[in-house]
């Protein structure tokens, strides 16, 4: 991942936002070229704040997770001249993204339709709100597991008869970043040709209500309410979690091919032909029934090796590793997701381009690390840089 300019080589981005979702898109962009100058207030993104665990330079894990390859630039934005300083900024710019509540930038009249529009007709303006910037909710703070429980993401996810479990990742955090990465780059495609920019907006209320297949599609055909059903699949059978010998395995046998396959190997190849089971409609009704007849079955069985060979005979499966052992997979190795660069160590980028790789370039920022450079290069002298430092509107790394 080292070396490449990366395809985004060429693009300017303000990145004025925080947190999760924002720098988790800006992080992919970043990875695959972009300059990426991280707009923070002059106490900077609380993420810096947010641990144990901190590196030995005092960084938390957390921020240092989503913000390589970015310039750190700290502004205060409350101010009249850090205003300024942005607009200036954004005269060499092209997407700028924020995640401020909705309404923030139009109270420092900043705001899209209000003043960038007009000022930089081909301006990519990028904004993650919590539930949208219309709607009875438009400017309530948004957070990531709030955004789960109302989407209903939780109200599927954990055993049944047991209480709702949130996801064990920040899930709306992480696709509503997906999703804005996506928005931007269908955004500056449609620019290449018409040379104008537009808003783009996600929120992670409606990001994650989109996670809800196949739950909402079941919901519109039955009218069920849908529950949750633990590792187990509204649709499919078996795809389900089964304890062996020594691991927890997953098993996931939806067609009739793979069903066959399954009861093969483990020695009752008559299974598939049982009339309760002969194709996943059935399965799925006695799905007690042929959980019951796996069970034992998977009990005797090393679930490291079976899932290997199963996965061989084309039967999805896989053991649940945990977090050491999945980083340490030779697979993940090749695939270069496991950064180990300059003392820095990080997931790599999964997007793959034959020609114009991401790439690692730089540390995660600290607090003002660019103010200096980057104002230089947007051409303010070394007398405004200085007065601007003196007047709090920006701050340097000390």
């Amino acid at each position: 991942m080292v070396g490449s300019r990366g395809a985004l080589a060429n693009l300017r981005v303000l990145d004025l936002t925080r947190i999760l979702a924002g720098p988790f898109c800006t992080q992919i962009l970043s990875d695959h070229g972009a300059d990426i100058i991280k707009v923070e207030a002059p106490d900077g993104d609380e993420t810096r704040r947010w641990g144990p665990p901190f590196d030995a330079e005092g960084m938390s894990a957390y921020f240092k997770g989503v913000n390589r390859n970015k310039r750190s630039l700290a502004v205060n934005l409350a101010s009249a001249s850090g205003q300024a300083v942005l607009l200036r900024l954004l005269e060499r710019t092209d997407v700028v993204i924020e995640n401020f509540k909705a309404g923030q930038m139009e109270k420092w009249g900043l705001g899209y339709e209000q003043t960038l529009k007009e000022l930089f007709p081909g301006l990519i303006y990028a904004q993650i709100t919590g539930y949208g910037s219309d709607g009875p909710m438009a400017g309530l703070p948004g957070f990531d597991a709030i955004a789960q429980v109302m989407s209903g993401l939780a109200s599927i996810n954990g055993m049944p008869n047991e209480p709702p479990v949130r996801v064990g990742t920040p899930i709306s955090d992480l696709s509503a970043g997906l999703y804005i990465t996506s928005a931007i780059m269908m955004a500056l495609y449609e620019r290449s040709s018409t040379r104008l920019g537009q808003k783009v907006e996600v929120s992670l209320l409606d990001s994650s209500v989109s996670l809800l297949h196949p739950h909402a599609a079941n919901y519109f055909v039955t009218g069920d309410v849908p529950v949750r059903m633990g590792n187990a699949h509204p649709n499919i059978s078996p795809y389900q979690m089964f304890q062996t010998s020594n691991c927890w395995i997953f098993i996931a046998g939806g067609n009739n091919k793979q069903f066959q396959q399954l009861a093969s190997f483990l020695g009752v190849p008559d299974l598939s032909q049982d009339e309760r089971f002969r194709d996943n409609a059935s399965r799925k009704k006695h799905e007690a029934e042929l959980n019951a007849i796996l069970g034992p079955l998977l009990e005797k069985q090393d679930g490291m090796l079976l899932a290997q060979a199963l996965l061989m005979k084309g039967v999805p499966a896989g053991a649940v590793l945990e977090v050491p052992q999945v980083l340490a997979q030779e697979q993940l190795q090749v695939r270069e997701m496991v950064l180990e660069v300059d003392g820095y160590q990080g997931l790599g980028t999964p997007i793959k381009m034959s020609r114009t790789p991401g790439n690692y370039r730089a540390l995660p920022p600290k607090l003002g690390e660019h103010t200096r450079v980057v104002l230089d290069e947007a051409n303010f002298s070394e007398d405004e840089i200085d007065q601007l430092v003196r007047s709090g509107a920006v701050s340097t790394c000390s």
